[in-house]
């Protein structure tokens, strides 16, 4: 696959370079460059993003950094089985917990959440940084919500990350999440206010928590639109199309292509 020329291969984590340093240098190049594209892709292109990660695995699969990034790639595109292999082989190199909650949420995409839970409660979560265990309590809530136990899920996101005051990465999720349930289980008014929370803690756009709450409020936008439309459609009505306006509005000019 083509690589933009603007992508240098230094862009990448100085601790993914180290890794990659165990290879030849021009390979460690190109791998690099590839684990670029996939990181620059795998928000808005998660397709693309997993072809550059295909490059990357065929090129050095023995490097865990690789597998790391095919796994991701692959839990983008849906492809959960996939995702799930490469993570444990990856687990396997480094000995690190830090991907059990992504695993686990492969294993509800795969449609077994109750594997999902025994993960939740393994041992390994124990040695989970604070991200990482706020993770593993979003991936049980939703795990108890593939099960249908709403008021479980909302017990499983109830916890000292949520009541705190302080905006954390995790917070905006953790209280969107939180509000979501909320909301499944029909309780309206306090999903209102956690949506609302959830907006003041979102900083960097991750949810679309705003949009939920002016939903709630009755705020619709795509209707307001449609009646401009539909008033500019009146003022036209028995008159001259909107095209054949912009067309005299052109002038003799709008025909002098030279």
């Amino acid at each position: 696959m083509p690589i933009p020329e603007d992508v240098t291969g230094d862009e990448i984590d100085k601790d993914v370079r180290q890794e990659l340093q165990s290879l030849p240098k021009t390979l460690a190049e190109d791998v690099a460059k590839n684990l670029v594209m996939v990181a620059r892709l795998i928000d808005e292109d998660p397709e693309g993003a997993y072809g550059y990660s295909k490059v990357a695995l065929r090129l050095a699969s023995r490097v865990a950094a690789v597998r790391e990034a095919a796994g991701f790639a692959a839990y983008a595109t849906q492809k959960y089985s996939e995702a799930l292999g490469e993570f444990r082989a990856a687990r396997r190199m480094t000995g690190s917990v830090e991907l059990w909650p992504v695993m686990a949420d492969c294993e509800r995409g795969l449609g077994r959440p109750e594997k999902a839970l025994d993960m939740a409660g393994a041992p390994e979560v124990n040695k989970l940084d604070k991200a990482g265990q706020v993770e593993m309590r979003l991936v049980a809530a939703g795990a108890r919500r593939d099960m249908g136990q709403l008021d479980a899920a909302i017990v499983t996101l109830q916890s000292p990350e949520l009541a705190s005051g302080s905006v954390q990465p995790w917070t905006a999720r953790l209280r969107y999440a939180y509000a979501d349930a909320l909301l499944a289980a029909g309780r309206e008014g306090e999903a209102r206010e956690w949506f609302a929370k959830a907006v003041e803690a979102d900083r960097d756009g991750s949810t679309d928590a705003s949009d939920r709450l002016a939903e709630m409020d009755g705020v619709d936008f795509v209707d307001a639109l449609d009646d401009d439309e539909d008033d500019n459609e009146d003022d036209n009505e028995g008159g001259e199309s909107p095209e054949t306006q912009a067309d005299r509005a052109d002038g003799p000019e709008g025909d002098d292509k030279d």
